[in-house]
C-alpha cells in the first residue's frame, strides 16, 4: 500500500508502478518497447534517410543524374593533402586527366589524378539547375565542388553519368514502386482477408479457392510475360503503372491468408461474440472491433514485405523488365553489370547494389524491432 504522503519521486525510486504507467496507452507502450530495440532504432533512422534522400533528390544529389562526363571514370578520393604532400583542412579532390606518359604495353595515354587542378569541396554549393518538387527553381546541392564543376564520389557509367547521383535519384522509383505496390496489397489483402474470415461458409470456401489460385501462379514467369505485354514505346508513365498493377496483382494473396487467420481468432473472442448479441452491424463489428486488433499484424506485414519488392524491382529492372529509361531505378542502374569484364574493370557500377542492400536491412531491421514491440511473447 502506498503512504499517503508519498510522492512520484518517492514510487519511482522505490520501483512502484505509478498511475502514468497504468494509464498508457497501446501506442506509448509499443514506442517504449521499440525504442529498447537497438537494431530497430537503427532501421527507423535508415528509413528516416532514405525517405528525406527520395524526398530531397536534387539537393542531396551533388550533380544531375543526365550530365554526362568521362565514361567510366574511377571514383575520386577526397583528400586533404596539397600538391606538396601537406595536410590542409579544406578537403579537395584531384581530378583524373590523362598524363603525358604513354603505357608501355597499349601505347595508350596512362590516365591519374591532376594534382594542378584540384576541386574544393563544400556544402550547400551552386550546381545544375533543378526545381523543388518541380515548382521552386534552386542551383544549391547538399555538397559538391564550389566552382561547380563535375565532382564523382563514385565514379562514373558508360555514358559518363555521375554513379552517385543516379542512385540518389534511382532511390525515388525504387522506393515509390514499393511503397505503391505495398499500400495496394495491403489495402486488398486486409479487406479480402477480413471478409474471408468474418463472413465464412460458402463465401470463404470461394475466396480462397480463389486466393489459392493466385499463389499457385509460378511469379517469375508471369512478372516477365505480363511486362513484355508492354511495348517499349508506351509512355513511361503508362509502363510504370503496369509494373505496379502486376506486382501488386500478384502480391495480396498472402497477405489475405494472414489476415483470415488473425480474423477467424478474433470473432471467437468473448467481446466480438457480446458485440453481435447486443445487435452490433456486422460493418461495426469489423471496423470496430476486429480491424483495431490486426492493424499490429499489417503494419508489421508492410514494412517486412517492402524490401521484398525492392528486390523484385531491382531483379526485374536488371533483366529489363521493370523500369525504362528516362526513368532511374536501382534496377535499371545495374544493367550496366551484366557482364563480368565490366564488373572486373568497372567494379563502382556495382554502387546501387549498396543502396538496395542498405533499403532491405532498413525496413527488415524496423519490421522486426515493431515485431518485438507489439507482441513481445
Amino acid at each position: 500500500m502506498v503512504a499517503l504522503n508519498e510522492t512520484p519521486a518517492d514510487t519511482a525510486a522505490s520501483g512502484k508502478p505509478d498511475a502514468a504507467t497504468f494509464n498508457e496507452s497501446y501506442g506509448a507502450l509499443v514506442w517504449r518497447r521499440f525504442k529498447r530495440s537497438f537494431t530497430g532504432m537503427m532501421g527507423l533512422v535508415l528509413v528516416i534517410l532514405l525517405a528525406l534522400t527520395a524526398i530531397f533528390a536534387d539537393f542531396v544529389a551533388p550533380m544531375s543524374p543526365m550530365e554526362t562526363d568521362v565514361s567510366f571514370s574511377p571514383p575520386q578520393a577526397i583528400s586533404f593533402r596539397n600538391k606538396d604532400g601537406s595536410f590542409s583542412f579544406r578537403p579537395r579532390v584531384y581530378p583524373i586527366a590523362e598524363t603525358q606518359e604513354l603505357d608501355p604495353v597499349t601505347f595508350q595515354p596512362i590516365v591519374g589524378p591532376d594534382y594542378n587542378n584540384p576541386l574544393y569541396l563544400g556544402f550547400f554549393v551552386k550546381g545544375a539547375e533543378y526545381r523543388l518538387f518541380g515548382l521552386l527553381p534552386m542551383d544549391r546541392h547538399l555538397f559538391g565542388s564550389t566552382d561547380g564543376r563535375p565532382v564523382h564520389f563514385i565514379g562514373t557509367d558508360k555514358f559518363g553519368r555521375d554513379v552517385l547521383s543516379r542512385a540518389i535519384h534511382g532511390s525515388r522509383i525504387s522506393l515509390a514502386i514499393a511503397l505503391s505496390v505495398v499500400a495496394i496489397v495491403t489495402v486488398i489483402g486486409t479487406g479480402v482477408g477480413l471478409i474471408s474470415g468474418y463472413f465464412g461458409g460458402v463465401a470463404d470456401a470461394w475466396i480462397q479457392r480463389f486466393v489459392e489460385i493466385i499463389l499457385a501462379f509460378p511469379q517469375l514467369p508471369l512478372y516477365l510475360a505480363l511486362t513484355s505485354l508492354i511495348p517499349v514505346t508506351a509512355p513511361t508513365h503508362v509502363f510504370l503503372t503496369f509494373v505496379i498493377v502486376v506486382m501488386s496483382a500478384l502480391g495480396w494473396a498472402q497477405m489475405s491468408r494472414e489476415i483470415r487467420g488473425k480474423t477467424l481468432a478474433l470473432a471467437r473472442i468473448e467481446y466480438v461474440r457480446a458485440a453481435i448479441a447486443v445487435g452490433a452491424t456486422d460493418r461495426r463489428i469489423i471496423f470496430q472491433h476486429i480491424l483495431p486488433n490486426v492493424m499490429s499484424h499489417v503494419i508489421v506485414a508492410v514494412t517486412l514485405q517492402i524490401p521484398t519488392v525492392i528486390l523484385l524491382e531491382s531483379f526485374l529492372g536488371f533483366l529489363g523488365f521493370a523500369v525504362k529509361p528516362p526513368l532511374i531505378s536501382w534496377g535499371l542502374m545495374l544493367q550496366d553489370t551484366a557482364t563480368y569484364s565490366v564488373i572486373g574493370s568497372y567494379p563502382w557500377i556495382l554502387t546501387p547494389v549498396a543502396f538496395v542492400l542498405v533499403a532491405v536491412f532498413a525496413f527488415n531491421a524496423l519490421g522486426d524491432g515493431l515485431r518485438d514491440a507489439v507482441d513481445p511473447y
